[in-house]
């Protein structure tokens, strides 16, 4: 009898997982593997109702062929992860988020891809060879430890706005255990939300108490969806339906800036040269009507997008990630032009911290983003091969003699990376 989402995240989010996942590769039907890959799936060591352990599991029962970790400041998942690929014999790549100082550049007081702040970017290092990740978690340790002390002003600023109606929250207690800190993992605004959201359910019961206290109390505008979800009170999820009304709508009320926190982004792509990986800037694209039906209308990057690429580039930038069912086709066509004009690699990934997120991205299916798939296998082939040497990684000095095409290097590793997991 097939386990329920609840009962397989129990087994697969405890202290033996690898072992519950053994169990229940045997036990459990899964579906044929498919042509869909995700290369950004955040697991609990940023915030994730899934494990390294569960996420490979869900991805592959959700037919992908392989996937991507990608953790906010922290990268100590990823023993896990390769593990838990291992034990399914799935492809993988490991990677990690983190948000960088834009303030040294020309762009510095703007509104880049960060909906909180100026002048700060989230991007990504993709394909981080395995021996390098203890270097990685260990570079983003410090800056780990400054987040929390911002997370601590912010919910003393959460008590400030909520005290009036009773309710008071405590890090120690109840934010940092909802997070894998102590493993090496990090402490993001969601857990702070995911902490009020458990405090507001615990206050009002949920269902239309609920409702009724963000709208009346708080004035918070509810989509008709959301609300719809929140009203339902067997809701599974209603916990992250709640955080995602607090990070669209409330988290303003009570964000603290980020400042030293966050590198300036020339170490941080130093870093990446260092160690081997691909450095990639998040983009993310202005919101009016959202394609996804979920985000408030906001203004990003797009009025100086191709100012901004090529500043990218110039500063040493070796791709672009995008999420191909976030965007209209009009911006996805604009940013997949400036990645071909400015030579940067082509990475997709969706990002994954919510369980009623499907692991599959239907847009991606569109034969226009063909590249996308080539382009994940050329990372798996790129991190395997510059783990054994760093000489043979994509953007090595001997990768670029060999092909100096970006397009046809991409080609070349796409097919090793085929061909090493050939069933």
């Amino acid at each position: 009898m097939s386990k329920s989402r609840e009962e397989l995240l129990c087994l697969l989010n405890g202290e033996n997982a690898l072992e519950n996942l053994k169990i229940l590769l045997k036990s459990e039907s899964l579906p044929d593997i498919q042509r869909d890959v995700n290369n950004h799936i955040h697991t609990t060591y940023s915030f994730s109702p899934y494990s390294p352990t569960a996420a490979v599991w869900f991805a592959r029962a959700a037919g992908l062929c392989t996937c991507g970790l990608m953790d906010h400041d922290s990268i100590a998942g990823a023993e896990e992860f390769l593990s838990a690929a291992d034990v399914c014999g799935m492809a993988v790549t490991i990677g990690i988020e983190c948000r960088v100082s834009f303030a040294n550049t020309p762009f510095g007081k703007r509104r880049i891809n960060n909906p909180d702040q100026n002048g700060v970017v989230y991007m990504a290092l993709h394909g981080v060879p395995h021996n390098r990740t203890k270097e990685v978690n260990d570079f983003f340790a410090p800056y780990r430890a400054r987040r929390n002390e911002r997370n601590r002003k912010m919910v003393n600023a959460v008590n400030a706005l909520m005290g009036q109606y009773g309710i008071c929250m405590d890090f120690e207690k109840d934010v940092l255990p909802l997070s894998n800190f102590a493993k090496g993992g990090s402490v993001t605004e969601r857990h702070i939300a995911s902490a009020l959201s458990y405090k507001l359910l615990e206050k009002t019961g949920g269902g239309k108490a609920l409702v009724a206290f963000l709208k009346d109390e708080l004035n918070l505008k509810i989509s008709s969806k959301i609300e719809g979800f929140l009203l339902d009170e067997n809701n599974p999820h209603a916990m992250y339906d709640l955080l995602g009304v607090i990070k669209s709508d409330l988290i303003s009320r009570f964000y603290i800036d980020a400042t030293d926190e966050c590198p300036d982004v020339r170490d941080v792509l130093a870093l990446s040269e260092r160690v081997g990986a691909i450095s990639a800037y998040a983009y993310l694209g202005d919101v009016g009507q959202s394609v996804t039906g979920d985000k408030r209308a906001q203004k990003f990057e797009d009025d100086y997008l191709d100012e901004l690429i090529a500043y990218n580039a110039q500063l040493g930038f070796r791709a672009v990630t995008y999420m191909p069912s976030r965007n209209s086709r009009e911006q996805l066509d604009r940013i997949r032009a400036l990645c071909e004009k400015h030579h940067l690699f082509q990475i997709s990934g969706e990002d994954i911290n919510s369980p009623r997120q499907s692991f599959v991205c239907q847009a991606q299916r569109d034969p226009a983003f063909a590249n996308l798939y080539e382009a994940t296998w050329a990372l798996i082939a790129h991190e395997w091969r510059a783990t054994a040497n760093p000489e043979d990684g994509l953007f090595s000095d001997k990768s670029i003699r060999t092909w100096p095409d970006l397009n046809q290097r991409v080609a070349a590793f796409s097919a090793l990376g085929q061909e090493m997991f050939k069933s």
